[in-house]
């Protein structure tokens, strides 16, 4: 892929991944769920979206307290880049990618 990824115009992939959540996110009780192994993560919605995804505009809703995990998250780096890749790859899972 050798356009630069961009947030604007991208369907979020990266907010269907699982967030395992860690010591120290301030993440409100309402947006997680605990793993069948006992892990704390980010809930997901019967489609697989992160719950915190504002739908209507595409965005995070608890973004100044979003987990660690997703604020190390690279927007177009190496991560972000083999997650839209394989996205794309197997057929954007139902969902379509947006690319403007």
């Amino acid at each position: 892929m050798s356009e630069r990824a961009d947030c604007d115009r991208c369907d979020a992939v990266c907010c269907r991944l699982t967030v395992v959540l860690q010591p120290g996110d301030d993440v409100p009780e309402r947006f997680t769920d605990v793993t069948d192994a006992g892990l704390p993560v980010m809930a997901r919605d019967e489609e697989g979206w992160c719950v915190a995804i504002d739908s209507a505009r595409m965005c995070c809703s608890i973004y100044e307290s979003r987990p660690d995990v997703c604020r190390r998250f690279v927007m177009d780096g190496p991560y972000c880049r083999d997650i839209r890749a394989d996205y794309i790859e197997r057929g954007s899972r139902g969902i379509p990618l947006a690319m403007y």
